[in-house]
């Protein structure tokens, strides 16, 4: 996925964000209900600059194939069709497994499924994996990246995020998506195009040394990926059973880890990029540059500063055009230990790349940052007028 590929949100999800008093959620922003700066872009952006953009890329590329498969299952009921007889080991994967489809799975024809299909819905819930669960694995170099694809999980050993090699011992709550499932296409959906994109998800991220690969702990690693796009199971090979029992996983596959990944961000990446957004605007190059033009002109408004007092220059009062030099160099140095540039912020922007700005758009956010604005720019207007006064006072002495 690039910086395209995910775009401002807007339109009629963002409703909400004009009377919410409060910071977005995580599942605010996945779901593209936020606005810049705390938006997808952004975060994608934060991740970038990190290096773990891969992260996002997985769990948004899954998100798509999950929403796939709904619209495959909303096709068979369209049809008329219940699953038990369009994909017969399917419906008997999720009545002994459970899925994370059950609602939308049944039809007016299924009698007595709707209730066994919430029931095992559930059951694969509970059998998400949290970040916070632990791994034999100390550090994500050590990344054998595969669990069998038919086999349930066992208790999850200790691990790391894909973040970082902190241990976590806190469990988490389990959650299902709530998607939508409206996918642009131009024929009803296909078990082949399940396996294709399937198929794509684990060669770009799961095959060890993939261009894309991402950290899972032991447990959730897939083995193998034993089906092809290019024909489904037929009947009568002699590898039948197992593709057969292995394609009936493939809309639930990779919901497991989408949960890790999406605990692991909720847990790691989000609350630093809500920090870095909601309470500054700057990039981290854009405060280090700041900081250099800091130093540099605050030593050469020192240097001025002492000129004037050791050559003894009259009139005195010229010693108050310090202050402009003494402004730059104070709100730059200020800006970088804050993260946040005061005029940026009362012209309503953020940045989004080293010095390239977007317009605020969050309302709280905007609130936040207005706030702080006005904090820092106090901090600069007493330490400005603090300096220019001592140095006004100071007697001057020609050496």
């Amino acid at each position: 996925m690039t910086e395209k590929g995910v775009q401002h949100s807007g339109g009629p999800q963002q409703t909400s964000a004009d009377t919410r008093n409060r910071l977005p959620s995580f599942d605010e922003v996945l779901l593209r209900r936020t606005r810049p700066p705390v938006d997808l872009f952004m975060f994608y952006l934060f991740l970038q600059r990190e290096g773990a953009e891969d992260v996002l890329d997985f769990w948004l590329d899954v998100h798509q194939h999950e929403n796939l498969s709904r619209a495959y299952f909303k096709d068979v009921r369209k049809s008329g069709r219940t699953i038990r007889e369009d994909w017969p080991q399917y419906w008997e994967y999720a009545r002994r497994r459970g899925s994370i489809y059950g609602t939308v799975m049944t039809t007016k024809r299924d009698t007595g499924s709707a209730g066994d299909l919430e029931k095992v819905a559930e059951a694969v819930r509970s059998q998400s994996v949290s970040p916070r669960a632990a791994a034999t694995s100390p550090t994500p170099g050590a990344r054998e990246q595969h669990v069998q694809v038919s086999e349930p999980n066992p208790p999850p050993p200790r691990s790391t995020t894909p973040f970082s090699t902190r241990r976590l011992s806190v469990a988490l709550s389990k959650r299902a998506s709530r998607a939508p499932t409206i996918i642009p296409r131009d024929s009803a959906i296909t078990r082949t195009d399940l396996i294709v994109s399937a198929e794509r998800i684990y060669a770009r991220y799961l095959v060890p040394g993939c261009e894309k690969e991402i950290y899972l702990p032991p447990s959730l690693r897939i083995h193998s990926f034993p089906l092809s796009s290019s024909q489904l199971p037929k009947a009568g090979s002699p590898d039948y059973e197992v593709e057969a029992s292995a394609l009936a996983q493939v809309p639930d596959m990779f919901h497991l880890q989408k949960e890790y990944v999406f605990r692991a961000m909720e847990q790691d990446a989000f609350p630093r990029f809500l920090r870095a957004k909601a309470f500054g605007n700057l990039t981290p190059i854009s405060a280090l540059v700041r900081l250099c033009v800091g130093l540099l002109v605050l030593w050469a408004g020192l240097a001025t500063a002492f000129s004037l007092v050791f050559l003894d220059v009259k009139p005195k009062s010229k010693r108050f055009f310090l202050f402009i030099p003494f402004s730059i160099a104070i709100l730059c140095l200020i800006s970088h230990q804050y993260e946040l540039d005061p005029i940026l912020v009362f012209l309503g922007q953020s940045e989004t790349t080293p010095f390239r700005t977007l317009r605020i758009r969050e309302p709280y956010v905007n609130k936040l940052l207005i706030g702080r604005a006005i904090w820092v720019t106090f901090l600069v207007i007493v330490c400005v007028v603090a300096l220019t006064l001592l140095f006004w006072a100071v007697p001057g002495h020609r050496l």
